[in-house]
């Protein structure tokens, strides 16, 4: 990893402590740790971000993800190891993190419907936000 080129988390405490309060905040949520988790590592693997893929990686590892599992993660389209729910939360989370490209449409939104509640869909849009906002830091600043 390269040099932090400023330490934004002091540079910007308030902004910071915003993004580590909205964390918190998702940590509670119905979702569930690795689901957010595994939303996570995948914005993370679209974004490049090094410093996040390991983080992730990690505490999936640590939490029991099986390795198998873990190691598909990027392939989630063709693995047969992924529930329904989690495929229903990746497809949104690529639908999302690329909305330049995909603006995001109803056929990717729709299914979010059968398989979690209107929190947790606003839970999963506001992780998805706020990782990419992390990605965006840790790569544009150097983490």
């Amino acid at each position: 990893m390269s040099t932090l080129r400023l330490p934004y988390s002091k540079l910007s405490a308030e902004a910071y402590q915003g993004f580590i309060a909205t964390k918190h905040a998702l940590e509670k949520s119905s979702l569930g740790k690795e689901l957010i988790e595994l939303v996570y590592l995948r914005i993370s693997q679209i974004n490049g971000c090094a410093f996040c893929l390991e983080m992730h990686t990690r505490s999936l590892r640590e939490g029991g993800m099986p390795t198998a599992k873990l190691d598909s993660v990027a392939g989630w389209h063709a693995s047969s190891r992924f529930t329904e729910r989690e495929r229903v939360a990746l497809a949104w989370t690529e639908s999302l993190v690329d909305v330049g490209h995909t603006h995001a449409p109803d056929e990717d939104f729709e299914p979010l419907k059968a398989h979690f509640s209107e929190t947790e869909i606003s839970d999963l849009c506001f992780a998805i936000a706020l990782m990419s906002a992390f990605n965006r830091l840790a790569i544009g600043l150097r983490q």
